[in-house]
């Protein structure tokens, strides 16, 4: 009785009744309205022009809000990213005018804005501090809005190149005896790297940028010993960093650039004796003035709505799990792990 008490009934009908914008909004076989079923945890049944929605009263809510929002956007046939973009976008409503996310001038994607507040919190830290950390899920767009950040930062001619590097942990940073030269040997490690240049930027334009050295991607390895001036520099995967592999990159900076951190500290690959650089860094530069810290929790995922879903189970495993367990090997071998929040 108490579950039926906390379930809601919502009904939404669209008329005069249009069945092309029907059939966009429902998508192949309810497609479209099994995601919206998934990602909100509702029931929705549908009967010509209505839908009948059931499920907890804050979820059914917004599940209609959902279809009223995409049968306005039904003059199209709508994709799967549309439906689960819109999806985030519901969940964490934005103002019109949010003084905290900063435009940013790429061509390409002039519509790119952030979706969730501490997304804008982000971008906002980016432009205002020389060293920004950002700890979070998988999904949260940690290395894309960085990277995005950087195209803009270039665009606007405030840097002059773009410096892109990871720890190739996986190869325990000896690449000589994988095939090929050497773009070719680190490139699987430096393959997330690409992926949002080329969203950003288009295939043509990243590869000029690579002639003239606009933009330059290696691993971690290979910044020791360089002083980089008037760059964005972007360390990705810094939990995969020893604490002396961090103090090198940071020390890296010179005159006129700007550094980003990102890091998962759940998903730490280094030897379980070994201490992640992410969490000694934090821990260590806790209070410095100029270096900036967001956490990035799950709600803002912004990828498939079960991505959410999975970040939310393993943290109620490990906030229930005995220190030492499996499930907290990740984060207990990580000095200053960060509770879960914004900072």
């Amino acid at each position: 009785m108490a579950t039926a008490r906390r379930k809601a009934a919502e009904e939404v009908v669209f008329r005069p009744v249009d069945n092309g914008r029907l059939a966009a909004l429902c998508g192949p076989v309810d497609a479209n309205l099994r995601q919206i079923e998934t990602a909100l945890d509702v029931s929705i049944a549908r009967r010509g022009e209505r839908f009948a929605i059931s499920g907890p009263r804050e979820k059914a809510a917004q599940a209609a809000q959902a279809l009223r929002r995409f049968y306005g956007e039904a003059s199209r046939d709508l994709t799967v990213e549309d439906i689960q973009l819109g999806l985030v976008e519901i969940a964490h409503p934005r103002r019109k005018a949010d003084p905290d996310s900063p435009s940013l001038m790429i061509p390409r994607r002039q519509e790119l804005t952030a979706r969730t507040p501490r997304q804008a919190q982000y971008l906002q830290q980016m432009r205002s501090n020389d060293i920004t950390f950002c700890v979070g899920p998988a999904g949260t767009g940690k290395t894309f809005l960085a990277v995005a950040a950087a195209v803009d930062a270039l665009e606007r001619d405030a840097v002059k190149r773009i410096i892109l590097t990871r720890p190739a942990v996986e190869a325990g940073e000896k690449l000589g005896f994988l095939p090929g030269d050497l773009a070719q040997k680190v490139d699987p490690y430096l393959r997330p790297l690409y992926d949002a240049l080329y969203d950003l930027m288009g295939y043509d334009q990243v590869m000029r940028s690579f002639d003239r050295g606009a933009i330059e991607i290696a691993p971690l390895a290979f910044m020791r010993g360089r002083t980089l001036n008037h760059a964005f520099i972007i360390l990705d995967e810094a939990q995969n960093t020893t604490p002396e592999q961090m103090k090198m990159f940071l020390t890296r900076i010179g005159f006129g650039s700007k550094a980003v951190v990102t890091g998962d500290v759940t998903q730490v690959d280094l030897p379980k004796s070994q201490v992640s650089g992410l969490g000694d860094a934090r821990s260590v530069l806790e209070g410095v003035r100029g270096i900036a810290v967001t956490e990035f929790q799950s709600d803002d995922v912004v990828r498939h709505p079960l991505v959410q879903a999975i970040v939310d189970a393993y943290d109620r495993r490990s906030r229930h799990s005995r220190p030492g367990s499996p499930s907290r090997r990740g984060q207990d071998q990580t000095p200053g792990n960060p509770t879960r929040g914004a900072s």
